[in-house]
């Protein structure tokens, strides 16, 4: 059997039952998400991530989540300039764990579809169904262009089309014997993927643009969105609901959150002082190059680099395990957030205090809601 066009997405989502689903995003290159000599030292490795992912799965949180990176941001901390890839890590993890949600991230512009759906499916198989997918479509020029794989002329909404051929693709090798589809980007001749995933891979990504929001409605399960305070989230999270649902489908919607705890609030803001103290000057201007920044702009003070000073990569809450309670659970109280991927200075410290004085109150208030839900995106 063959197909010239790929099922696109269908969605079984439920509304919101007050649940809300809480992961980490694993600390898989050197440096972590604090732009700082003096965060504590994350080298990135694997024995260190392998830690992190059974504490996660040991304290009852959801899932994992890795990035994939290629290249640094350098400064005098060397930023990222160490990274282990991501699918194969996320395998390595899901041996290792019995329960958690893997997510491994592909960008659509480095991997052909059908290697990406033979990976996934893998995942699938080595996790026993908890396997999922984070789809880039690609932000960092540099990062590609140093391996030749950077697409001239392929704009950032094209993008978008580049990636809607490419998931698709992925969904009808996943669920049909053989696939044949001549597309713009891509082409199967009588294409074969054995196994099929047990069950969907969850697909996520974090587009918030206007098309982004789109792509996410037609082909994802779940939106990663940002936003500095609570308000910005429960606009941003509301927003991209309200933009699936002019097309008729549901998403959930997520955010990231680096949490650094003190034994008083006041030691967790020196703590933070302290990190902003060594803020790595260097490895800024590396991720503006990064981001797309001109030479002549880097250097010169703009709101992307007055938010980078805070040295955290994320919007954050500091404060003793109570006082995280409260400002996590306002959060989920004030916005339609579906769950946070959260962030530590230092996970092995870090995730058994979440775990003992933190999670047991939010799982009373916000049930998990993750493992009740069924996916049909495939």
């Amino acid at each position: 059997m063959s197909t010239s066009q790929p099922r696109p997405a269908t969605f079984g989502l439920p509304s919101d039952t007050g649940g809300r689903d809480l992961g980490i995003f694993m600390p898989m290159a050197n440096g972590g998400w604090i732009l700082s000599k003096n965060a504590p030292t994350l080298d990135g490795s694997y024995d260190y991530n392998l830690k992190a992912a059974k504490l996660a799965e040991d304290i009852g949180l959801d899932f994992i989540m890795a990035m994939a990176k290629y290249r640094g941001y350098g400064g005098e901390t060397e930023h990222w300039r160490a990274s282990l890839d991501s699918p194969m890590m996320m395998a390595g993890l899901a041996q290792a764990t019995s329960r958690v949600k893997v997510w491994a991230t592909v960008h659509t512009i480095l991997q052909n579809p059908a290697v990406t759906a033979k990976m996934i499916a893998t995942l699938d198989q080595i996790s026993h169904g908890r396997a999922g997918l984070n789809v880039v479509t690609g932000a960092y020029k540099g990062e590609f262009s140093q391996m030749g794989a950077w697409p001239e002329g392929v704009d950032h909404d094209e993008r978008y089309v580049l990636a809607t051929e490419w998931i698709q693709a992925i969904k009808a090798l996943w669920t049909q014997p053989s696939v044949t589809s001549h597309g713009k980007y891509f082409t199967l001749d009588d294409c074969i993927s054995d196994p099929k995933p047990a069950s969907p891979p969850f697909l996520v990504c974090a587009g918030t643009s206007k098309v982004g929001i789109e792509f996410t409605a037609n082909e994802m399960d779940a939106l990663f969105l940002s936003g500095g305070n609570v308000e910005e989230l429960a606009k941003a999270s509301a927003d991209a609901k309200a933009g699936a649902a002019a097309l008729g489908a549901k998403i959930r919607t997520y955010s990231m959150m680096t949490v650094v705890f003190g034994e008083t609030d006041a030691q967790a803001e020196e703590t933070a002082a302290h990190f902003r103290a060594g803020f790595d000057e260097g490895a800024l201007h590396g991720m503006m190059r990064a981001y797309g920044f001109l030479d002549s702009e880097i250097g010169k003070e703009n709101a992307f680099t007055q938010k980078a000073r805070s040295t955290f990569m994320t919007p954050h809450v500091l404060g003793t395990p109570e006082t995280v309670i409260e400002r996590l659970s306002a959060i989920f109280e004030k916005t339609s957030l579906d769950g946070l991927m959260l962030i530590f200075p230092d996970y092995h410290a870090s995730l058994p205090v979440f775990g003992e004085k933190v999670l047991p109150v939010l799982r009373e208030r916000f049930p998990a809601q993750m493992a009740a839900v069924e996916t049909t995106n495939g």
